[in-house]
């Protein structure tokens, strides 16, 4: 019956690929064996797919999306032939990559590599929820995490990241099955690649086993062994590419493109399949595969009873992580101080924490700059504040499977000019609709001293073209606060680039406020200019507009600390904040492109910054309250 499962779930995905004329049958193909044994050995409830102690299956190579959605089919889940037949179509439930719209599909893993720190994360986060939840006769979670890779996906930077973390924190639950079947678009991988991935893994603290990934026995023996572990285990599984292919079988052309429907008929013949027959699954498979919808009841049914046994506060707990109250959470003042908004951001960080009970977050090393320190929390495993060490790629990754395991608010933080290196795993957070805040610190040209390799410039207009994603930058304290209060009433994530240098208090809004992206911060009558800026730039703002108004030139000034929620508002509102009779002159340290959406004329970055005094920096490229008058000036005449 094995072979016959594991042949179903290869012509399944040979069929979907033929019938979109698009896809990567090689790898699901080269995994069909390993698969037949992995979804009869996991713990998961196909009708209830976020049932919290499910065991989570992470397919880090997801263009092997194939394989998938013939596991989450076969398995029972809401997925039907049809949508196994409309393969990588318009609103299509099986698009060409994993996404979570799809019912059961954990994490959205579609550059290389970011699966397997995704992996690393959901370990994490499993841990870490023992660690709250469990009591000393009754666990509650006790789940594994397994990880589905591939040659590209160890070759990628952040698979290194992520696993050192794994072997540091020594975590047991975490199973990767590396197919390694030596074959990537190009040929051979031997033509980039000699890697000892054994050793490697082992000098990271992993338990590793080499397998024959087709010899059922072996899948068998080691998928057991896993159950037991006491560190994260890697399972070489030595495969071929599109195995059962015939003539494409270990062929790099089998990788990324359609079989061909005369290599289909013929390899379904030499199984013993009907060569006419597509999507055909027959039933003795199905009642074998379903079987996974009575088990899942059943795992789920005896969890429900321990949980009903769990002392009250640790219901009172479990409920408080499931169902976080933000309206709880009692924020500072910072009315009449100035401050860098990283310094007022850190206590912001901390209120939220002393409240929400699955908040948590690190930093990238950075966490004494960054000032994300949680002050009443121990370091994780035992703790919120989470050590990535230099590891921006992996922390973002792991940050997002903190956001989708089900318990957890993450934050990673950073430097802005280092959230290049994270950028894939924001967009990721972006496109799953992900809570998951980046706190992004020494926002500008304000980095000074460091010079131009640290000083962001273009960093802020890349994130704020980025849909489904909130840049904030605050120009105060209070102003902080506000943009933390909008971003935790969003499914989206959040980012809040914050200030080295410390910032003067603004005065109260004259009409809207932050939660409208922009709002009137002065307004005269009759006024010829506005002047609209974000961050530290708003101060510079008012102290030009007071030049130009000693100069009787009426001037607006707009603090605009989220570019995106400003697009947001309606024409009305947009025609108040820029009065139709004034010219608009937008200031910010940074490249500032979009700005020309509202402005009429930007002072902004047009180079890469210089090392220096902050201060010098800033009248050198112009952000002065003498040099933004003249501009405004003008731009009047």
């Amino acid at each position: 019956m094995q072979t016959k499962i594991s042949n179903t779930i290869k012509f399944l995905s040979a069929d979907m690929i033929q019938k979109a004329n698009s896809g990567h049958p090689g790898a699901p193909m080269g995994l069909s064996d390993i698969m037949t044994v992995l979804m009869k050995k996991i713990k998961h409830h196909p009708k209830n797919p976020n049932w919290l102690n499910r065991d989570r299956i992470v397919f880090s190579g997801g263009h092997a999306s194939a394989l998938v959605y013939s596991y989450l089919y076969l398995s029972g889940y809401d997925l039907s032939m049809d949508e196994l037949k409309n393969f990588r179509q318009l609103h299509s439930k099986t698009p060409g990559h994993p996404e979570i719209t799809t019912e059961g599909v954990e994490i959205a893993t579609g550059p290389l590599g970011q699966g397997v720190a995704n992996a690393v994360g959901f370990a994490m986060a499993a841990k870490y929820a023992q660690n709250l939840l469990n009591e000393e006769d009754n666990s509650i979670i006790d789940h594994k995490v397994y990880c589905l890779c591939g040659d590209g996906d160890l070759q990628e930077g952040i698979s290194y990241e992520a696993c050192a973390l794994a072997g540091k924190h020594n975590l047991n639950n975490l199973v990767i099955i590396y197919d390694s079947n030596s074959i990537t678009i190009e040929g051979s991988t031997a033509l980039a690649w000699d890697e000892d991935i054994k050793v490697r893994f082992e000098a990271q603290g992993f338990e590793v086993a080499r397998i024959d990934g087709h010899n059922f026995d072996q899948i068998e023996f080691v998928l057991d062994e896993a159950k037991n572990k006491t560190k994260p285990y890697l399972i070489i599984a030595k495969t071929t590419i599109a195995k059962g292919a015939l003539e494409l079988e270990g062929s790099a052309s089998s990788h990324g493109s359609p079989l061909g429907e005369e290599v289909i008929k013929k390899a379904k013949q030499e199984a013993g399949f009907d060569p006419e027959k597509s999507f055909f699954v027959d039933e003795d498979v199905l009642f074998e595969t379903r079987a996974a919808i009575e088990k899942g009841d059943l795992e789920e049914a005896l969890w429900n009873d321990k949980v009903k046994k769990l002392s009250n506060e640790k219901k009172e707990l479990l409920n408080s992580l499931l169902n976080p109250d933000f309206s709880k959470v009692e924020f500072p003042v910072f009315s009449g101080k100035k401050l860098a908004t990283r310094d007022s951001n850190g206590q912001i960080l901390n209120a939220i924490s002393e409240q929400i009970s699955g908040f948590l977050g690190g930093s990238a090393d950075l966490a004494p700059s960054n000032k994300t320190t949680l002050k009443n929390s121990q370091d994780f495993p035992l703790g919120k504040n989470i050590h990535y060490g230099i590891r921006e790629h992996a922390m973002a990754a792991i940050g997002n499977s903190f956001a989708r395991y089900g318990l957890f608010v993450p934050f990673s933080a950073t430097f802005f000019i280092f959230s290049d290196y994270l950028k894939t795993g924001a967009r990721l957070a972006a496109l799953m609709g992900l809570r998951h805040y980046f706190v992004f610190t020494h926002d500008s040209i304000g980095v000074g001293e460091d010079g131009p390799t640290h000083e962001p410039i273009e960093q802020l207009s890349t994130f704020r073209a980025m849909p489904n994603f909130y840049t904030f930058r605050p120009a105060d304290g209070d102003e902080n606060v506000k943009c933390w209060q909008a971003a935790l009433d969003f499914a989206y994530p959040s980012a809040f680039v914050c200030s080295r240098q410390g910032l003067n208090p603004l005065p109260k809004p004259v009409f809207g406020d932050v939660i409208n992206g922009a709002y009137l911060l002065k307004e005269s009558n009759g006024a010829k200019i506005t002047l609209v800026a974000s961050g530290s730039e708003v101060d510079l703002c008012l102290k030009a507009a007071a030049i130009l108004e000693s100069e009787d030139i009426k001037t607006n000034v707009v603090s605009a600390p989220c570019f995106e929620l400003l697009c947001k508002q309606d024409k009305d509102y947009i025609a108040k904040i820029f009065d139709k009779n004034t010219k608009v002159l937008a200031v910010e340290a940074a490249s500032a492109l979009e700005w020309y959406k509202f402005a009429d004329d930007v002072v902004c970055m047009e180079s890469f910054g210089e090392s220096g005094n902050a201060n010098e920096l800033f009248k050198h490229f112009g952000f002065s309250d003498i040099n933004i008058a003249q501009r405004a000036k003008e731009l009047i005449k």
